[in-house]
């Protein structure tokens, strides 16, 4: 007798107190990106901005008030930007209840480690020196998708593109019915289908990969107008963007008080392409699956449906497919709005940021769906090739070819004749392309076809997907 199932693992209760599925449900598929875009990401970032910033300004000969720098505070401050805890943040969030400012927060968090070290008092009031918030922030923000992109998107884009690939070509000689308009069409392979969509991805993968992460530090309103006061034979310009290229971003010269977030659109809109592709695939994927050209192996006690028991549903795509339409619709905002900014700034920017990660999340969540649901697929070649011998009225496509070729008169037409709403076999043609008067050569071409030899260069368009021509 089947016992019912029990948990094998104690439940997670905050996971079940969560709002938002990327922290509740689908938790564990988001753990490589909480300490990206978190909270203590968030932090995390800030804190290491102000503190390579204070590191460069001290490195600048002309900030004289900056020497000597005290030797025992390197790894005070190293400690803070590269090794920075759980607990850092927390302390941040206290200092926050005072000051009811975020970034406030993360200075005097410095300020307090500074504390820490003899003969380092001078250093304290450079920490966030001639900053206003946003210069901190949209630094932070445009770290945040930089090690998102690289850590986390291209890696499982890659796994993505890499799983359709290796099916196109194991499939690349596998014949199928192509469907256009939803009605039988001229053949072509399994692989063939597979490495158009790994080609699409692979594109959209190189544009998201090509933006370029942009950022500023240069004041209130973008004019380094206290930078100039405090220091004016400075070269802000210069001091700025060698900072931003030390942290692996590009120097926008020309800002208001934020940096105008064209660069996050422009991520958003190659992601939003690249989850469009992905759409796109997993409804055809679950076509397929609804017309049998593909099998789905069960996966022991899991259940298709709550009442009829022989269910395998190609559950992993439909989920891919509804967590990519959150994510673009998130990503369609974000880039709708945040490139737009009253005057020198307003702050519809700042919550809008903030749900960065809960649209990277639902990608995240749809790839890793996509990819389990292609581990799952077996393809059923008995069914594919049923569907291509019961279709040989797609053959009127090449004997009217040939017969164009050899002048035959109306040979379109003829054809249509011939097949349109007609029931077509192999029989049917046969006696149609015997009565043709056409070379020997060319008429013995064409009773050699069959559907699943009429797939053009298909098999070799696949075979050699991703090579250079």
């Amino acid at each position: 007798m089947a016992k019912t199932p029990k948990s094998p693992a104690p439940v997670n209760l905050s996971q079940l107190m969560a709002i938002s599925p990327a922290d509740g449900r689908y938790a564990s598929r988001c753990d490589s990106l909480r300490p990206i875009f978190s909270e203590f990401g968030l932090i995390r970032f800030r804190t290491l901005v102000e503190v390579q910033w204070l590191r460069h300004l001290a490195d600048d000969a002309g900030i004289e008030e900056l020497k000597p720098w005290p030797a025992a505070l390197n790894p005070v401050l190293e400690a803070l930007a590269t090794n920075f805890r759980a607990e850092d943040a927390a302390e941040v969030k206290g200092i926050e209840a005072v000051t009811n400012h975020d970034v406030k927060a993360v200075e005097y968090l410095i300020k307090n480690r500074i504390d820490t070290v003899a003969d380092a008092g001078h250093v304290k009031e450079f920490v966030h020196f001639a900053c206003t918030s946003e210069d901190i922030n949209n630094l932070a923000y445009a770290l945040m998708l930089h090690e998102a992109r690289e850590k986390v998107l291209l890696p499982l884009m890659d796994k993505v593109i890499a799983a359709i690939s290796d099916m196109a070509k194991v499939n690349a000689g596998q014949s199928m019915l192509s469907r256009t308009h939803g009605q039988t069409a001229s053949p072509t392979t399994l692989g063939k289908e597979l490495a158009n969509v790994a080609h699409r991805l692979g594109r959209q993968r190189r544009q998201l990969a090509a933006v370029e992460p942009m950022g500023k530090i240069n004041g209130a309103v973008g004019n380094f107008n206290a930078h100039v006061v405090a220091y004016p034979d400075l070269d802000w310009s210069g001091i700025s963007q060698r900072f931003i290229a030390g942290l692996g971003l590009v120097a926008n010269p020309y800002t208001t008080q934020i940096e105008p977030h064209d660069w996050v659109a422009e991520y958003c809109d190659a992601l939003a392409r690249f989850n469009i592709i992905m759409v796109d695939f997993c409804r055809d994927i679950w076509g397929y699956i609804s017309l049998g050209y593909f099998k789905q192996r069960p996966v022991a006690g899991e259940v298709g449906s709550s009442t009829m028991p022989h269910k395998v549903n190609p559950i992993d795509f439909e989920n891919a497919e509804g967590n990519m339409g959150v994510a673009n619709a998130l990503l369609g905002h974000f880039s709708a709005k945040l490139p737009i900014s009253r005057w020198q700034r307003d702050l519809t920017d700042s919550t809008v940021l903030r749900n960065l990660g809960v649209a990277v999340s639902h990608v995240v969540i749809a790839l890793e769906a996509s990819l389990k649901g292609m581990g799952k697929l077996e393809v059923n070649a008995d069914r594919i090739d049923a569907d291509l011998d019961s279709a040989w009225e797609v053959l009127a496509e090449p004997v009217q070819t040939v017969m164009r070729r050899y002048g035959i008169e109306n040979p379109y037409e003829k054809l249509k004749a011939l097949t349109r709403g007609q029931t077509v076999n192999a029989e049917t043609l046969k006696v149609f392309i015997e009565s043709l008067e056409l070379p020997d050569d060319a008429r013995d071409q064409l009773l050699a076809l069959s559907p699943s030899s009429y797939v053009g260069l298909a098999e070799k368009l696949a075979r050699t997907l991703n090579e250079k021509p």
